[in-house]
């Protein structure tokens, strides 16, 4: 009878023991339980914005934003602030490498940075050097210079209009950056004369837009194109078909034509495109917007690509013997001090790419037979070496796929019935 009761009480004893090892495991798990909860609400709690300008929290200061006015320089400027001649002078030192202060134009924006304390200190002044870029100068006793870049953010839109007067006039009444207008012309130059277009004919353009700060800075991209000219569709997708981009119609064909590398063969160039060169004949400087290719009298003179001459002269104190050539409605080349010119070549004459229209000579205002070749772009002159050389040719076989879909996909995008923002 006393070892059951020795039995019974062992076991009873065990049972309260291992009861006491649970109820402290169950209260040791449910403190970590609570441990890893509060964390949990610590990490989720929201943090407050900081909105960033020029890199700065911009809130913790106070900013004056104004323009340069005329004739206004670095110096003119931060005195008006109360900064010192010793300091303007040394943090205009430190700029030589990073910004010429010189160069601060009229016109454009700049920012004050003031300690938000009563005593209203200038601590940091940020001119504004272009849409994009911005020059810091820290004015505190580190005095440093540094350039930054605005973010761009590219909003990607879709624009249908019709044209009742002029295209321009009919992207401004579209809601669209008229530069728009600009890049169709360029992308329809070898397929629509620009300035054949009229009434009734039609756009539908997607594009992406740079924005800074929610404003335009007329940077386009063009990524897919209808434009109807006499009842007639005309497609542009933009690609990259293998290392160049362009522009190609539903079928894949390349919407440019290339022009030829230069305008004659053996040659050397002897003056490039310039806006002040010495010219050798009148001994003073002035512009020079072509490119001079040095070669034998009566070497033969092509024209770089088709089109149509409309000029045809002389000018003793210029040019001597020279044509005019319109490729399309953005591009016209300029050939001049030809000995003679080619055959069948006057105004209103049809040229094909690598026709002799002249030869060299050194008629007019030239020291030595050479040929002076200009280019011009929407009527401006711009360098014939710099000239982009888009593909000409259909979309490759190996990318004929990835093609297919990427203009699918852009068709249906222009074929919606309503033109919609697409940001």
């Amino acid at each position: 009878m006393k070892k059951f009761f020795n039995y019974k009480f062992f076991l009873i004893a065990g049972a309260v023991l291992l009861g006491l090892i649970v109820l402290k495991w169950l209260s040791k798990e449910n403190q970590v339980k609570e441990i890893a909860q509060e964390t949990v609400v610590i990490d989720t709690t929201e943090k407050e914005q900081i909105h960033l300008k020029y890199g700065f929290p911009i809130e913790e200061f106070n900013v004056e934003t104004n323009r340069v006015k005329r004739n206004h320089s670095l110096s003119t400027i931060l005195r008006q602030y109360d900064v010192s001649f010793g300091t303007i002078d040394k943090i205009a030192r430190k700029a030589k490498k990073v910004f010429n202060v010189r160069r601060i134009k009229s016109g454009h924006e700049y920012s004050v940075l003031f300690t938000k304390d009563s005593l209203k200190t200038p601590e940091y002044f940020v001119y504004e050097n272009t849409p994009v870029e911005y020059i810091v100068f820290d004015l505190r006793d580190t005095l440093n210079v540094f350039k930054g870049e605005k973010e761009i953010v590219k909003h990607r839109r879709q624009i249908k209009g019709t044209i009742e007067s002029s295209l321009w006039n009919a992207m401004v009444d579209a809601g669209a950056d008229p530069v728009l207008s600009m890049e169709l012309s360029d992308i329809y130059a070898w397929t629509i004369d620009f300035f054949g277009i009229g009434k009734g004919d039609e756009f539908n353009v997607i594009y992406d837009e740079e924005m800074i700060d929610g404003e335009s800075i007329h940077q386009i991209d063009v990524i897919a194109a209808n434009f109807v000219h006499h009842k007639s569709n005309n497609y542009a997708f933009a690609f990259t078909d293998g290392e160049k981009g362009g522009y190609f119609d539903e079928e894949g064909k390349s919407l440019q034509k290339a022009f030829l590398k230069a305008p004659l063969r053996f040659s050397r160039i002897s003056s490039k495109f310039s806006n002040r060169r010495f010219h050798p004949v009148l001994k003073r400087y002035r512009a020079h917007h072509g490119i001079d290719y040095a070669a034998p009298t009566g070497t033969p003179v092509m024209t770089i690509g088709d089109g149509v001459i409309v000029k045809r002269g002389f000018q003793k104190r210029g040019g001597g013997r020279y044509l005019k050539v319109k490729h399309n409605s953005v591009y016209t080349t300029t050939y001049m001090h030809f000995s003679r010119f080619g055959k069948n070549v006057s105004v209103g004459s049809r040229v094909k790419q690598g026709q002799v229209i002249g030869y060299v000579g050194a008629t007019g205002l030239a020291t030595g037979p050479h040929l002076d070749f200009r280019v011009h772009k929407n009527g401006k002159a711009i360098n014939p070496l710099r000239m982009k050389s888009p593909p000409v040719s259909p979309v490759k076989k190996e990318n004929e796929v990835r093609y297919q879909l990427v203009m699918e996909s852009l068709m249906k995008e222009l074929n919606k019935e309503e033109a919609i923002t697409l940001e």
